[in-house]
């Protein structure tokens, strides 16, 4: 078992990492109230919810089931209306508890979900993908899409704890495996070299699972430092964003229909790159560097899509700020920095 904290003036919370962890996540989940509002998608719950809820029933709780379609398209506001019913059929008060078992969208979206249920009930996060693990279900963001963009409705609210269990990903697919591999590598680039240099040693699935405990452990340290200095996503905490400004314009120029995150991320962090290198941003070579790892590990660094257009989809960025939009560039692999241009960055 590994054990990351997550330092915050209020709210701290542990994340747990251990293979098999699902099987005893009821001992770590704690609901005053004695309900449990368990939520999952469509692929996961005929997994997992069985092995989950048992565990919970053995703790004394009273379980409700609620479940989701799979993917993106269910991380929206009309999703919304119906769990809050769900949930007030359940009787569920603020003594009582949520619980996220799912990949990012079912945590972006029960996060969102619980902190605005009675003005904020507790919440529990238990990742199943790969890129949740590492990502998504720490440091408390929040949110559900929109027609304009995605992530654009939410809030910072922080889990209870984040258990995660790697032997969940035995049966991830392999899209969802690489498209977590993007979030890691990230990692990497902006703030670690060394993680970088380790994942780019990996030369397949089975090479990572044996590293996995301490890989996530390691990305987890990095998110939960930066959190801890910046909760609300004000200043370092950005650098967490890198390839998501071109990415997640990506993802709305696709409709949320095409790529996953982690692979328009992917696509992002190259093609960012790309641009910084030759504005003499970046030190030359980065961008070749990063390609070789995303491409061992089956992520696409180029898009059919016209760059132009997909640039016309930045202006809903979460980081403009004001006339500036707040960029991340790399000055080389592991020293990621925040860069204020505007969206002409992107047209070259």
């Amino acid at each position: 078992m590994q054990k990351v904290s997550v330092n915050l003036p209020t709210n701290g919370y542990d994340v747990i990492i251990q293979s098999g962890l699902l099987a005893s996540a009821g001992e770590y989940i704690h609901s005053k109230g004695g309900k449990v509002f368990v939520v999952s998608d469509s692929n996961v719950s005929v997994l997992y919810c069985d092995t989950l809820i048992s565990s919970l029933t053995a703790q004394g709780y009273r379980c409700k089931l609620y479940v989701v379609k799979a993917g993106e398209s269910s991380k929206n506001i009309s999703s919304v209306m119906p769990m809050y019913s769900a949930m007030i059929e359940f009787g569920l008060t603020r003594s009582d508890l949520v619980v996220a078992l799912g990949g990012g969208v079912v945590g972006d979206l029960t996060g969102f979900v619980a902190s605005t249920y009675l003005r904020g009930v507790d919440f529990v996060q238990i990742p199943t993908s790969l890129l949740a693990q590492v990502d998504s279900s720490v440091g408390g963001k929040v949110a559900v899409d929109v027609v304009e963009g995605k992530n654009l409705v939410g809030s910072f609210y922080q889990p209870k704890v984040v258990l995660i269990d790697t032997l969940l990903l035995s049966t991830l697919p392999d899209k969802f495996y690489v498209d977590g591999m993007a979030e890691i590598i990230k990692y990497g680039c902006i703030l670690d070299k060394k993680l970088f240099d380790r994942l780019a040693a990996i030369e397949s699935r089975e090479e990572f699972m044996e590293q996995a405990e301490d890989i996530i452990a390691r990305c987890c340290a990095i998110k939960a430092g930066v959190v801890s200095r910046d909760e609300r996503d004000n200043g370092e905490r950005m650098l967490l964003n890198f390839g998501h400004t071109y990415g997640h314009a990506l993802e709305k120029y696709y409709d949320f229909s095409t790529l996953t995150h982690g692979q328009a991320v992917a696509i992002g962090m190259s093609h960012i790159t790309a641009i910084s290198e030759a504005k003499g941003l970046t030190k030359q070579g980065t961008r070749e560097k990063i390609d070789r790892v995303l491409t061992n590990f089956g992520l696409s660094t180029t898009d059919v899509a016209d760059p132009s257009q997909v640039v016309s989809y930045i202006s809903n960025d979460k980081k403009n700020l004001g006339k500036d939009l707040v960029v991340v560039i790399l000055r080389e692999i592991g020293k990621g920095v925040l860069y204020r241009t505007d969206k002409e960055f992107f047209e070259v």
